[in-house]
């Protein structure tokens, strides 16, 4: 099946020797193909591209699943599919919310790729809510997570219950881990794009020495000195993340925080501020070092050192994606060294003198109370801030349409104009809440 795709949208020009070979070996035939690529290369569209083509864009059963380790890689998988192409539809299954509800929504979506967390998935085909024996192809991205020990007994019973896959493809940017026997992999063509280069060339990575054990005020002359650039700043402690994040809001940063100790709604809320640009500030775990696809992040600061190499080299590579470039900085206290794993690469930096406060974030998100359950759309959304609140398309964000709200950005400059407009306004004839989510 030729299906159209618009790699466009996701502001690609060309694809990488990695995606083409990875695309082209999938494609060929019904070998399973096992991808090893680092952190940020594009392995999403190194896998999805070919399936597209492989799928009945006239059925509307699943034909293939995607199993990823957490919530937030199904969102945004499902997320590319869709920039991708209108001819198919995937569908993001994921715990902390309904089984029940997912089902309702499956059977109105019709998808033909289902991007799900093992447990969700496994719940699922207990239900029969996904036909299994339409499922043809089995992706499994982050195979090193998904295979972990807490994860084996679930992936065991989702391979055991689809016996009609042609092709499985599993994706790791990691050589870590042994893939148990139950996966049953069937001659697999292994393409192994990990080198002994821990971290892109396109990353400049520096070293900054604080005076003092607690490296807060080290951090916020730093990030003074970014401006309103992006910024990821890890720590090893939710505990940690959550006072690095309290010290910057007093400090006026516009910052917002991630880590497993979040709800849901939490979790998401944070990741689709910062991904639209209404902060310019994520403080976050280890949790967002890996699966989550964030353009356009220019700096990097590992405010704990990372406790092992991996884990710096998928922290660093949440940076520099799709060959771009960006920096990467070792906050070292008093009593800590650079680790030798990056001494090579590592060069000393100056924090510049600056006297100025924390830059504005170009956008701003609004919170509006009504979503896909109230059949708002993307378009609805747009047509009402043009129409309702007089803005030009191109002072409207990004869009997140949840079941019971929507988030969208708008350039900060308008936010209150937006506000004051929307007051007492009708979205698609429903009468809700327009408010700043900051």
């Amino acid at each position: 099946m030729n299906v159209t795709v618009d790699l466009a949208k996701l502001g690609i020009e060309q694809l990488s020797a990695m995606q083409l070979k990875a695309s082209d070996s999938i494609a060929q035939g019904e070998r399973d193909v096992i991808l090893l690529s680092p952190t940020g290369s594009g392995k999403t569209l190194a896998y999805l591209l070919p399936i597209l083509q492989k799928l009945d864009v006239s059925s509307k059963e699943v034909q293939a699943v995607v199993i990823v380790p957490n919530r937030e890689l199904a969102i945004q998988s499902a997320e590319v599919m869709q920039l991708l192409t209108k001819a198919m539809k995937g569908f993001a299954c994921y715990g902390g919310r309904p089984t029940m509800d997912e089902h309702r929504q499956l059977r109105q979506v019709q998808p033909q790729i289902v991007f799900a967390t093992p447990g969700r998935l496994n719940d699922h085909l207990d239900k029969r809510n996904i036909a299994i024996e339409t499922i043809q192809y089995v992706v499994i991205d982050e195979f090193d997570k998904c295979l972990e020990m807490g994860f084996q007994e679930e992936m065991s019973k989702i391979l055991e219950k689809l016996t009609a896959v042609k092709q499985r493809i599993l994706l790791s940017a990691t050589d870590a881990v042994e893939i148990p026997h139950f996966v049953n992999m069937n001659n697999g063509e292994r393409l192994d794009y990990l080198t002994s280069a821990t971290v892109s060339h396109q990353v400049r990575v520096f070293s900054v020495h604080s005076p003092d054990k607690d490296k807060l005020q080290t951090l916020k002359q730093l990030l003074l000195s970014f401006g309103n650039q992006s910024t990821i700043v890890f720590t090893n402690y939710r505990e940690s993340a959550e006072r690095i994040h309290d010290y910057l809001t007093f400090q006026h940063f516009y910052s917002t925080v991630f880590h497993g100790g979040l709800d849901q709604q939490e979790r998401e809320s944070s990741i689709y501020k910062f991904s639209n640009g209404s902060v310019n500030i994520l403080v976050s775990t280890d949790l967002a070092s890996r699966g989550l696809d964030i353009p356009d992040v220019d700096n990097i600061v590992h405010y704990q050192l990372p406790d092992q190499e991996e884990n710096y080299v998928h922290r660093t590579g949440r940076t520099a994606r799709w060959e771009k470039e960006g920096r990467a900085f070792l906050l070292i206290g008093p009593t800590e060294e650079i680790p030798a794993y990056a001494i090579s690469h590592t060069q000393e930096y100056s924090i510049p003198v600056t006297d100025s406060q924390p830059a504005l974030p170009k956008m701003a998100t609004i919170y509006i109370g009504k979503g896909k359950k109230d059949k708002i759309s993307k378009m609805d959304v747009v047509g009402f801030l043009c129409k309702k609140c007089q803005l030009a398309p191109d002072e409207i964000g990004r869009i997140d349409v949840n079941n019971y709200y929507v988030y969208v950005a708008v350039q900060r400059n308008k936010l209150q104009e937006v506000l004051k407009r929307a007051k007492g306004q009708k979205i698609k004839g429903l009468k809700t809440i327009f408010e700043a989510a900051e």
